[in-house]
Protein backbone atom coordinates (compact mmCIF):
# COMPACT_ATOMS: atom_id res chain seq x y z
CA UNK A 1 0.00 0.00 0.00
CA UNK A 2 1.45 3.35 -0.97
CA UNK A 3 1.79 6.37 1.28
CA UNK A 4 -1.00 8.24 -0.55
CA UNK A 5 -3.42 5.29 -0.28
CA UNK A 6 -2.68 5.04 3.42
CA UNK A 7 -3.19 8.79 3.89
CA UNK A 8 -6.48 8.65 1.99
CA UNK A 9 -7.73 5.77 4.14
CA UNK A 10 -6.78 7.64 7.31
CA UNK A 11 -8.64 10.76 6.15
CA UNK A 12 -11.74 8.73 5.32
CA UNK A 13 -11.59 7.09 8.73
CA UNK A 14 -11.36 10.49 10.42
CA UNK A 15 -14.30 11.83 8.41
CA UNK A 16 -16.36 8.79 9.35
CA UNK A 17 -15.92 9.30 13.07
CA UNK A 18 -18.57 10.97 15.13
CA UNK A 19 -18.09 14.61 15.89
CA UNK A 20 -16.54 14.99 19.31
CA UNK A 21 -13.64 12.63 18.85
CA UNK A 22 -12.41 10.32 21.55
CA UNK A 23 -14.14 12.14 24.41
CA UNK A 24 -17.67 11.62 23.03
CA UNK A 25 -18.53 8.47 25.04
CA UNK A 26 -17.49 10.12 28.30
CA UNK A 27 -19.49 13.22 27.48
CA UNK A 28 -22.55 11.15 26.59
CA UNK A 29 -22.28 9.27 29.88
CA UNK A 30 -22.07 12.55 31.81
CA UNK A 31 -25.09 13.97 29.97
CA UNK A 32 -27.02 10.79 30.70
CA UNK A 33 -26.16 10.99 34.42
CA UNK A 34 -27.29 14.64 34.53
CA UNK A 35 -30.54 13.78 32.72
CA UNK A 36 -31.29 10.95 35.15
CA UNK A 37 -30.53 13.19 38.12
CA UNK A 38 -32.81 15.93 36.74
CA UNK A 39 -35.65 13.53 35.82
CA UNK A 40 -37.57 13.88 39.12
CA UNK A 41 -37.49 17.68 38.77
CA UNK A 42 -38.63 17.44 35.15
CA UNK A 43 -41.60 15.32 36.20
CA UNK A 44 -42.49 17.80 38.96
CA UNK A 45 -42.30 20.68 36.48
CA UNK A 46 -44.56 18.92 33.98
CA UNK A 47 -47.21 17.83 36.48
CA UNK A 48 -47.25 20.62 39.06
CA UNK A 49 -50.10 23.11 39.34
CA UNK A 50 -47.35 25.78 39.52
CA UNK A 51 -46.59 25.23 35.81
CA UNK A 52 -50.23 25.58 34.80
CA UNK A 53 -50.55 28.74 36.87
CA UNK A 54 -47.36 30.15 35.32
CA UNK A 55 -48.64 29.47 31.80
CA UNK A 56 -52.00 31.11 32.58
CA UNK A 57 -50.42 34.17 34.17
CA UNK A 58 -47.86 34.61 31.39
CA UNK A 59 -50.54 34.30 28.70
CA UNK A 60 -52.79 36.79 30.51
CA UNK A 61 -49.95 39.28 31.03
CA UNK A 62 -48.94 39.01 27.38
CA UNK A 63 -52.55 39.49 26.24
CA UNK A 64 -52.80 42.68 28.32
CA UNK A 65 -49.68 43.99 26.55
CA UNK A 66 -50.82 42.72 23.13
CA UNK A 67 -47.86 40.37 23.00
CA UNK A 68 -48.33 36.77 21.94
CA UNK A 69 -46.76 34.36 24.40
CA UNK A 70 -45.94 30.93 22.97
CA UNK A 71 -45.64 27.95 25.28
CA UNK A 72 -43.52 25.00 24.18
CA UNK A 73 -42.25 21.85 25.87
CA UNK A 74 -38.80 20.92 24.50
CA UNK A 75 -37.99 17.56 26.01
CA UNK A 76 -37.96 18.45 29.73
CA UNK A 77 -37.67 22.23 29.30
CA UNK A 78 -40.70 24.51 29.43
CA UNK A 79 -40.07 27.47 27.11
CA UNK A 80 -42.12 30.65 27.05
CA UNK A 81 -41.44 32.85 24.01
CA UNK A 82 -42.54 36.39 23.25
CA UNK A 83 -41.04 38.89 20.81
CA UNK A 84 -37.29 38.18 20.79
CA UNK A 85 -37.22 36.95 24.40
CA UNK A 86 -37.48 33.52 25.98
CA UNK A 87 -37.95 32.22 29.46
CA UNK A 88 -36.67 28.66 29.80
CA UNK A 89 -37.51 26.55 32.84
CA UNK A 90 -34.83 23.88 32.90
CA UNK A 91 -34.78 20.94 35.31
CA UNK A 92 -31.36 20.47 36.89
CA UNK A 93 -30.10 17.76 39.26
CA UNK A 94 -30.63 20.11 42.22
CA UNK A 95 -33.90 21.80 41.20
CA UNK A 96 -35.42 23.91 38.45
CA UNK A 97 -33.70 26.91 36.97
CA UNK A 98 -35.31 29.85 35.16
CA UNK A 99 -33.14 31.24 32.36
CA UNK A 100 -33.98 34.57 30.71
CA UNK A 101 -32.77 34.88 27.11
CA UNK A 102 -32.89 37.60 24.46
CA UNK A 103 -31.98 35.99 21.17
CA UNK A 104 -29.04 33.78 22.10
CA UNK A 105 -27.81 36.09 24.85
CA UNK A 106 -28.49 35.03 28.43
CA UNK A 107 -29.90 37.91 30.46
CA UNK A 108 -30.12 36.16 33.82
CA UNK A 109 -31.00 33.01 35.71
CA UNK A 110 -32.21 31.94 39.12
CA UNK A 111 -33.62 28.96 40.97
CA UNK A 112 -37.36 28.29 41.03
CA UNK A 113 -39.45 27.28 44.02
CA UNK A 114 -42.47 25.25 42.88
CA UNK A 115 -44.18 26.01 46.19
CA UNK A 116 -44.13 29.78 45.60
CA UNK A 117 -46.38 31.94 43.46
CA UNK A 118 -45.12 32.20 39.84
CA UNK A 119 -46.39 35.80 39.51
CA UNK A 120 -43.04 37.46 40.43
CA UNK A 121 -41.32 35.41 37.74
CA UNK A 122 -43.94 36.46 35.16
CA UNK A 123 -43.59 40.11 36.22
CA UNK A 124 -39.81 39.96 35.92
CA UNK A 125 -40.04 38.51 32.41
CA UNK A 126 -42.75 40.97 31.35
CA UNK A 127 -40.61 43.88 32.60
CA UNK A 128 -37.84 42.65 30.30
CA UNK A 129 -40.34 42.45 27.41
CA UNK A 130 -41.63 45.96 28.15
CA UNK A 131 -38.08 47.35 28.12
CA UNK A 132 -37.36 45.60 24.82
CA UNK A 133 -40.61 46.95 23.33
CA UNK A 134 -39.59 50.51 24.21
CA UNK A 135 -36.22 49.99 22.51
CA UNK A 136 -37.84 48.39 19.45
CA UNK A 137 -40.40 51.22 19.15
CA UNK A 138 -37.64 53.86 19.40
CA UNK A 139 -35.62 52.09 16.72
CA UNK A 140 -38.69 51.87 14.46
CA UNK A 141 -39.39 55.59 14.91
CA UNK A 142 -35.77 56.47 14.14
CA UNK A 143 -35.87 54.28 11.04
CA UNK A 144 -39.14 55.87 9.88
CA UNK A 145 -37.71 59.37 10.47
CA UNK A 146 -34.57 58.48 8.51
CA UNK A 147 -36.70 57.14 5.64
CA UNK A 148 -38.82 60.34 5.63
CA UNK A 149 -35.65 62.45 5.62
CA UNK A 150 -34.33 60.69 2.52
CA UNK A 151 -37.42 61.52 0.45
Amino acid sequence: MSFLDNLENNLKALEGREEGGLDAPGRRDEERRRALAAAPWAEKLKTSPWSRTLMQQATRAGFQRRIRVSLVWLDTTLRLEARESRLDLRPQPDGIEAVFLRGREEMGRHAIDLGADPQPLVEEWMAMLDAQKVLDDAAAEASAAAADGEE
